[in-house]
């Protein structure tokens, strides 16, 4: 076996790394290395000037007229066009508004409808797994909690038992296609194609694989797809999330968040509801315009790459974590629970450890960021456009130096956010 990379040679791989120029266009904090990307993206430089100009020019200077003048109304469809090329999605297909909550709800409902009114009406069980993030599961319970013909949800504890839970019962299988706990990621287009052979729609949740990993919806044949923008797409805390629903069910496509921006005719103010055409059906309330506008400053640096070489470099640094972890760190009862496989691999790796939310603080007070996720699960998130090659070296000496001097507070308290 060979000896793991020295710093130097991390320092060389930065040097040729076709993606070094875009760090810059991040503002970092001095000190810190921030390997929780997969959480919350960093702060695009030019983040700060567009928020003060939509607060201090549109809203300020130019009012109401904004929505008009600047082109407040017509952003989410606008910026779903700027994300729909990472997503494998078409112009017209991508909307960015609400939260992944809401539109996973919406994308429920949506299956579930055209389900309901096609050969699939007597299908009443929503697939997914019980290891998918918690929220997804709750929205899932909760609408088959609503519906009044017996319509519930069926967890399964393993990627192997889904195809076999995909059966004649089922409706919509709905599967986030990166894992947030492990960063196992799913064969899309397999999964998909076996649900709709036996009858089945797919929902997918993107929050953890938009602006990490290549994504093709259309290749994969898939038929609603949600996701987060503040994550990879950096573009700020609790940035507007997206939906993407494909043009063969746009004319179907239907939900009961029937709210006047996805009216055909928001300002006739008709006393009811006509959904308007394309994806503006996947719209509800008035759109977040400051927090609108802060997406596309994470959009723009994409401009400036493309999904193969962000792939590339995301595989190089996940790799070269695992590797580091696990020579420097041997002897300390750290186990990967992240695949090695490539192709099963989003861009976060997790360690669990017995004191897993100990050594997690500790290792943010020495300046190294990541979180913790139940149980005992520590993540690291590596963003190629911001990360390097020695930040993944440094993290792992101070990791290093906390396990073997074993500097970390077993009973140290919980924050309301891990």
């Amino acid at each position: 076996m060979s000896a793991p990379p020295t710093r130097e040679a991390c320092l060389a791989r930065d040097a040729h790394d076709p993606l070094r120029a875009l760090r810059e266009r991040f503002d970092l904090p001095e000190g810190v290395i921030y390997l929780d990307g997969n959480s919350l993206g960093a702060r695009p430089r030019a983040a700060l000037a567009r928020a003060q100009e939509v607060v201090a020019r549109e809203w300020g200077q130019d009012l109401i007229k904004s929505w008009n003048s600047a082109g407040w109304f017509d952003m989410p469809k606008r910026l779903g066009d700027r994300l729909a090329p990472l997503l494998g999605a078409r112009a017209g297909e991508v909307a960015v508004t609400d939260t992944t909550s809401l539109n996973l709800f919406k994308a429920l409902a949506a299956a579930i409808h055209l389900q309901a009114h096609g050969p699939g009406a007597a299908r009443r069980v929503i697939v997914t797994e019980r290891s998918n993030f918690p929220t997804d599961i709750y929205m899932a319970e909760g609408l088959a909690g609503w519906l009044e013909r017996g319509y519930s949800v069926r967890l399964v504890d393993s990627v192997e038992e889904i195809p076999a839970a995909v059966d004649g019962d089922c409706a919509v299988l709905m599967l986030t296609h990166v894992n947030y706990r492990s960063g196992h990621q799913h064969d899309m287009a397999a999964l998909t194609r076996h649900a709709h052979a036996q009858g089945a729609l797919v929902v997918w949740d993107l929050a953890h694989s938009a602006g990490a990993v290549p994504l093709d919806l259309h290749a994969a044949e898939a038929d609603f797809a949600v996701g987060c923008t503040y994550k990879y797409l950096n573009g700020g805390p609790g940035a507007p999330a997206f939906i993407w629903v494909p043009e063969r069910h746009q004319a179907r496509f239907s939900h009961p968040l029937s709210g006047w921006w996805g009216h055909a005719a928001p300002f006739a103010m008709a006393p009811s509801f006509s959904p308007c055409g394309g994806i503006g059906r996947a719209l509800c309330g008035t759109q977040p315009v400051v927090s609108l506008a802060l997406v596309e400053c994470g959009l723009d640096v994409f401009d400036d790459t493309d999904m193969e070489a962000v792939r590339a470099k995301s595989l190089a640094l996940t790799d070269l974590f695992i590797e580091l972890v696990e020579s420097r760190c041997a002897g300390h009862p750290l186990t990967l629970v992240t695949p090695r496989a490539h192709a099963r691999r989003g861009s976060h790796v997790s360690f669990t450890h017995p004191h897993g939310y100990a050594v997690m603080q500790a290792l943010i007070g020495r300046g190294v960021i990541g979180d913790y996720r139940e149980p005992e699960i520590m993540r690291f998130g590596f963003t190629p456009l911001y990360t390097s090659h020695a930040d993944v070296w440094d993290a792992v000496a101070i990791l290093k130096d906390i396990l073997d001097s074993k500097a970390y507070d077993v009973k140290a308290a919980r924050s309301a956010v891990t």
